[in-house]
């Protein structure tokens, strides 16, 4: 049995998502607060066509605006110090720094990276949840089926195969990735596409050739298709 329905009706129609170990139930009650937080920016978040249409780089503006949603709540990157003592001996046990922390909550957002960065995830949160410093994991990433939009907006090689979605993400999590970490995880689908009009992605493009500008000291921007989140 699982508790996937502790999620509310209108994400559940907005987002696949799928948990392991009661993720959903042990988030409700074990950190009511941090559950708050979550349901509040999964409900506000809409994908926008100008955010989608605009050239990649090194954090899209569609991650950034999540991002920065979860800041705003109090949720922070986190990095910790880990390690294992045996027979008085310590020995480092290192962690990636996970994108946002609060309470004993860590989340991971994957937008559009290579799809092995679901292993290190995963694996992250099973060494955080053995040495309790975490209750509960979270992923957010895109479903697979925006492919479709993708190419509609010749964005399709932008996101290949092998980056991050769903269907790449649930057989590693089904398959016990976590270890005994509860995980939960969202993926954004096409329910969430609104086309905000020719406006918005103009003014999207002068913002990103803006602070291209502003990072490379006016000497243009490299091509990057991959989003680094």
């Amino acid at each position: 049995m699982t508790t996937e329905h502790i999620v509310p009706e209108d994400l559940r129609e907005l987002y696949r998502v799928r948990e392991w170990r009661n993720a959903a139930g042990v988030l409700s009650t074990a950190c009511p607060d941090e559950w708050a937080d979550i349901v509040a920016i999964l409900r506000e978040f809409r994908l926008l066509k100008s955010e989608v249409a605009i050239e990649g780089g090194a954090l899209s503006p569609i991650s950034q605006r999540i991002d920065g949603a979860f800041r705003k709540r109090g949720w922070a990157p986190k990095k910790f110090e880990t390690m294992i003592t045996v027979d008085k001996t310590e020995y480092a046990s290192p962690t990636h720094e996970v994108d946002c922390f609060k309470g004993r909550v860590a989340l991971e957002l994957e937008w559009n990276n290579k799809d092995p960065f679901f292993d290190r995830d995963l694996n992250n949160f099973r060494l955080l949840f053995d040495l309790r410093a975490i209750d509960v994991g979270i992923i957010l990433t895109r479903a697979s089926e925006l492919q479709t939009i993708f190419k509609a907006l010749g964005k399709g090689t932008s996101y290949g195969n092998s980056t991050t979605h769903h269907n790449k993400l649930w057989p590693r999590l089904d398959g016990g990735g976590g270890g005994g970490c509860p995980i939960l995880t969202f993926a954004i689908t096409p329910k969430l596409y609104v086309d905000d009009g020719p406006e918005a992605l103009a003014a999207a493009r002068a913002a990103r050739a803006a602070r291209d500008a502003r990072r490379t000291g006016g000497r243009g921007r490299r091509n990057i298709d991959l989003d680094d989140s």
